[in-house]
């Protein structure tokens, strides 16, 4: 059985079999399940349903969260991504689009897949659809690379966390951002070498982040958070499969994910006292939506 508490030893073992991360995972859980290969994939292949159905539901123009703050950004960036024209190209722009879809369904109570959180809900998707749509990617192929994510995912739950209330967003759209970006590498038929650099580098970038949702919804700012953790997550794989390496292994930084997270104060991790949530804004969505102090 392997120890999912480190990325590198992950990466010794697949290499000295010869496979991918999820090949490698997809034995050993077999093993750990008692089941069979094909089971597993069947479930990872529910699992790419469900996704593909809260990205659906929420690119509605009319979804609106059960708050009545959010709703109806995710119609307009799919809107803007299937148009003549993006900034960033029609792959950003649809994964942009799919991230906030999938988000925005969340907090309209939504059935959508926690990966790794409700929070992040739309980063690890909206990698995964976007490869299928726009650049062909078969669903088995989709299912492995949510194997692959998840071991990264369990590592960083095992050696640091993927609680905002333990250690900020960081712990939530960073996991969620460096398990994308290792999916889009082994996608992109990148080494497993990349897929660690590419963990490593998506990680580096969203460390520090706080959690301060407003009102004390995953809404604000946590929705378009998820955007902008697909992007990370594309550059950090477009960075990776260039040959880029990270100079502090992503073992490293997931080990300064957790010291940093521990020395936040709880007025930024997800009590919605400090941050984006006590601006004058938060302050008045607050009062719209509760009439007060939360």
């Amino acid at each position: 059985m392997l120890e999912y508490n480190s990325i590198a030893e992950i990466i010794k073992e697949a290499d000295s079999r010869g496979v991918t991360i999820s090949g490698l995972v997809l034995e050993d859980q077999a093993e750990v399940m008692e089941v069979p290969e094909c089971e597993i994939l069947a479930r990872m292949a529910d699992t790419l349903d469900v996704m593909r159905r809260s990205a659906e539901g929420g690119s509605s123009p009319d979804i609106r969260s059960t708050s009545g703050v959010t709703g109806g950004d995710g119609y307009l960036m799919r809107r803007r991504a299937n148009g003549e024209i993006q900034l960033s190209g029609r792959f950003c722009a649809t994964a942009i689009a799919t991230a906030i879809s999938i988000a925005e369904y969340n907090a309209a109570m939504g059935k959508i897949v926690a990966a790794p959180t409700a929070g992040s809900c739309g980063i690890l998707p909206a990698g995964v659809l976007t490869m299928m749509s726009e650049r062909g990617v078969s669903g088995q192929q989709a299912a492995m690379a949510l194997i692959t994510a998840g071991a990264i995912g369990m590592v960083i739950a095992n050696e640091a966390s993927i609680s905002g209330a333990q250690g900020g967003c960081q712990a939530e759209c960073g996991s969620a951002a460096a398990m994308t970006a290792g999916a889009l590498v082994e996608l992109s038929g990148g080494t497993n070498e990349m897929v660690a650099h590419a963990c490593a580098i998506s990680l580096k970038n969203q460390l520090g982040l706080v959690c301060d949702p407003v009102a004390g919804l995953v809404e604000i700012p946590c929705i378009k958070r998820n955007a902008g953790g697909i992007m990370n997550a594309i550059c950090a794989a477009e960075m990776a499969l260039a040959g880029i390496k990270s100079n502090i292994p992503a073992d490293e930084v997931i080990g300064a994910m957790r010291e940093i997270g521990e020395t936040l104060p709880a007025s930024l991790r997800e009590t919605a006292k400090g941050g984006l949530a006590e601006t004058q804004a938060g302050a008045a969505i607050r009062e719209k939506v509760f009439g007060g102090a939360i």
